[in-house]
Parts: structure tokens; C-alpha cells; sequence
């Protein structure tokens, strides 16, 4: 597979998996870095600027959450993060500090391949979108500047926080369920990664904890819907 030399930094400390993945991704055609601990991992980044980084929780040094935090402050990179425990509280510590994805292990290759392949489509695709601005009610998105307020305010949101909201704010108060949301938003092909809907559970929550409650409806049993603000 040619994925023409794009750059993945692998931050893993356990040295079995790390060299795993190293072998995968180069087998099909990625240019790998790796690093094994918190401090490593961060100066890797600065020194290559990865394409996408994947992400121990669990590191040496200083964990995986402080390493997304710096990363992110200097660049947005797509990052998917690799963890122990599926427990919400963490995951949604992960995603607020910039992570657009996650697995839990153990994990098989084929599955993060897929998922990593998704992220990429996915990034190139928010890249390619033509420039316009979104205005409804209160809530206003700036699509070329990537840059969200509402009532005024600046919102800090992580790249597939964006898109999962721009995503939204084209179909206002159209239900989207979560199953539609991941092949269209994440570009998953749910049985290939293994997804389960769980991504856009946590996503719309910290949606929610940084744009307001009452912006996004459950729909019990199918999904969401942006509820067009005041």
C-alpha cells in the first residue's frame, strides 16, 4: 500500500506493540518515528511534524494526555490514542486535550490501519472543503479559519470536534444518526475498524460542555440534532 512516505509518530513505551506497529505502517508505505516516553514523543514531534500521531495513555516521563496537550498547543495534529481502560471519564480527558480517536487494548493491526487510514481521509477532506461561514442564531462558524463562537464567545475545539459540528450545522435540526455520523464525519467503515458509537457519545458531550446543553438533541434510539440557537 502507497501512502506516499507520510509521516506517523508512534509514541509507545511498551516496546513489543511500538515495534509491531512500526512494521505495519512502514509495510504500507508510512514513514515511522518512534518514541517511548512523554518527553521523547514531544520532541519527536517538533523535530519530523507528523501527519497523524498515534498515542500511548501510559507513558514514562510524563503520560500521553500532557503529550497531546503540547503537541496540540504547537500544531493541530490528528492524534489516536491508545489505552488500557475504556472508562468515559479518561476518554473524554483524551478527546477534550485534543485526541480525535481512540482504541482500546488489545487491538488487532488491520483495525488500526483502518482507523488511522480513516483519520487521514479525513483530515484531506476538511482540507479540500471550499471557505464559507455558518450563522445560526447565536452560533456562528468560520469553515477557512476552522474557528467556532457562540454568543460572542471563542470555543476551543479539537479538529473532529469542528467537523462533527460543522457537519451539524449543515443539516440544522435534521436528526443524524450516530451510525451516519461515523461514516460521514469520521469516514468509518464501521466493520472495518471495529468502531462502536461510543466516539460520538464522548464527542457530543464535550460538544456540549463547550458550546452550551441545548445545542445538540438526543434523539433517543437513533441519534442527535443541532437545534438552531437563539
Amino acid at each position: 500500500m502507497d501512502n506516499g512516505g507520510r509521516r506517523v509518530l508512534v509514541v509507545e513505551d511498551d516496546l513489543t506493540i511500538a515495534a509491531s506497529i512500526d512494521a505495519r505502517l512502514s509495510a504500507e508505505g508510512f514513514s515511522v518515528t518512534v518514541a517511548h516516553d512523554g518527553p521523547a514523543a514531544v520532541e519527536a514531534e517538533a523535530a519530523t511534524s507528523p501527519d497523524l500521531v498515534v498515542l500511548d495513555v501510559m507513558l514514562p516521563g510524563f503520560d500521553g494526555l500532557e503529550v497531546c496537550r503540547r503537541i496540540q498547543a504547537r500544531r493541530p495534529v490528528p492524534v489516536l490514542m491508545l489505552t488500557a481502560r475504556a472508562d468515559e471519564t479518561d476518554l473524554l480527558v483524551g478527546l477534550g486535550v485534543g485526541a480525535d480517536d481512540y482504541l482500546t487494548k488489545p487491538f488487532s493491526m488491520r483495525v488500526l490501519s483502518a482507523r488511522i487510514q480513516a483519520l487521514l481521509r479525513r483530515v484531506e477532506r476538511s482540507s479540500a472543503a471550499a471557505e464559507e461561514r455558518i450563522v445560526l442564531g447565536d452560533l456562528e462558524i468560520d469553515i477557512a479559519e476552522r474557528r467556532v463562537r457562540r454568543g460572542g464567545e471563542p470555543a476551543q475545539l479539537t479538529p473532529i470536534e469542528f467537523d462533527l459540528l460543522v457537519h451539524f450545522a449543515r443539516r440544522p435540526r435534521a436528526v443524524q444518526p450516530r451510525e451516519r455520523l461515523l461514516s460521514e464525519v469520521w469516514d468509518w467503515d464501521v466493520q472495518a475498524t471495529g468502531a462502536g458509537t461510543r466516539a460520538v457519545d464522548s464527542h457530543i458531550k464535550a460538544l456540549r460542555r463547550k458550546l452550551g446543553a441545548d445545542l445538540i438533541r438526543t434523539v433517543h434510539g437513533v441519534g442527535y440534532a443541532l437545534e438552531v440557537p437563539a
